[in-house]
């Protein structure tokens, strides 16, 4: 199949849904695919071929897909929707009908309300409704949006992201030699937080959480790997500098390790040389998280906050950690003692470990490939 992929952001560029575009794209031209990318003009990459580019999603950006489509003779266009990655623009709404006939499926990556043009109101809803039925399927990466939107599309599929922190780990690895050598202290239990930092991911409870058990004597230390603002959502630079304020409160300097934008390989030997994942989202745990995504995928233990649905994958006590969100007392009590024993964090570890073959990159590909193929076929 010749399949298009518009993306609203792409790497370089800092964002879970451009790397998930990027690594799903040599997936399936590994399969055997002829794959075409169509992104902002900021996108960059040595082994697929970006083919179309736009300065902005206002609506000329539309014609200029549909020639770009056309050109290429696309069998099918696989838009990645998040309405942040193209710049809040209501116009890829309009995708489907501006590529007719050619059929567009729709992953749908993130429909909270904050992503869509806050105060929006109904239009919100009904934009995002309009899409799912309008695209000639839909995939939903997380169960909250496919629980909320199925039978507003069909066919739709629940497939969810993988990790895109891909590096295996090397047999001479050793966590301690890590740790000392980036300056954690024999003794210390050393905590990671992974990912891009906002108003959702529970960065400001997790500091104030561990200020509270360092002052009980309690011997933590916490690296925020990575932990910029990405490209998407200009509102997480102001975030960024209210956590810069609560750590300077909390005199936390000298416990926190900060490493701004890392390799894959050096994310993967923070994860693996960290005695506990802390990821306590403010709306729960969800297959939509690159960063507990991560976490799984490189066999963590995890700590993390129970879902906002039912997710029959996460299991409590067994392959995570679930305490309610926004309950900084039980996410104080539940990091004290998990801290305190080893053999509860080794059982979360085996449990991720078993849990990472639901995410992995063929499964997804796969299962993604099949669906187009049958909208192809349907078309044809």
């Amino acid at each position: 199949m010749r399949i298009g992929i518009v993306s609203g952001e792409f790497p370089p560029m800092a964002g879970g849904v451009g790397a998930f575009s990027q690594i799903l794209a040599r997936r399936m031209q590994g399969a055997g695919h002829t794959i075409e990318i169509f992104s902002d003009r900021r996108a960059r990459s040595d082994d697929l071929s970006l083919t179309g580019a736009a300065d902005s999603w206002r609506a000329p950006a539309l014609a200029t897909i549909r020639r770009w489509s056309g050109r290429l003779c696309l069998d099918v266009v696989n838009l990645q929707f998040q309405t942040a990655a193209f710049g809040m623009s209501p116009w890829v709404h309009l995708l489907p009908q501006a590529l007719h006939p050619t059929p567009v499926v729709t992953t749908f990556h993130d429909l909270r309300a904050p992503w869509l043009f806050p105060k929006a109101g109904r239009l919100r809803q009904a934009s995002v409704t309009w899409l799912a039925r309008h695209s000639a399927a839909a995939i939903f990466t997380n169960q909250e949006d496919y629980d909320r939107l199925r039978g507003k599309a069909q066919p739709c599929e629940l497939i969810p992201i993988g990790s895109n922190i891909l590096a295996r780990r090397p047999a001479d690895f050793s966590a301690m030699d890590w740790r000392r050598r980036e300056g954690v202290n024999d003794g210390e239990t050393l905590l990671s937080w992974f990912g891009l930092a906002n108003h959702s991911k529970g960065l400001d409870s997790l500091l104030r959480t561990v200020a509270r058990l360092r002052d009980s004597g309690l011997p933590l230390r916490l690296v925020i790997v990575g932990g910029g603002a990405g490209d998407s959502d200009p509102g997480n630079v102001t975030f960024g500098n209210r956590l810069d304020d609560l750590v300077s409160r909390l005199r936390l300097d000298e416990v926190l390790i900060r490493t701004g934008f890392l390799s894959s390989e050096e994310v993967a030997a923070w994860l693996w040389a960290s005695d506990l994942a802390v990821l306590p989202f403010v709306d729960g745990a969800s297959f939509r998280r690159g960063s507990l995504m991560a976490a799984i995928h490189h066999g963590c233990a995890i700590l993390t906050t129970q879902p906002e649905v039912e997710i029959p994958a996460f299991v409590h006590s067994q392959n995570m950690w679930l305490v309610p969100a926004g309950d900084d007392p039980a996410l104080e009590r539940a990091l004290a003692m998990l801290a305190d024993s080893p053999v509860l964090r080794n059982t979360l570890r085996c449990g991720a470990k078993r849990l990472a073959a639901t995410f992995d990159w063929g499964v997804i590909a796969g299962a993604t490939l099949s669906l187009f193929r049958n909208v192809v076929e349907q078309r044809t």
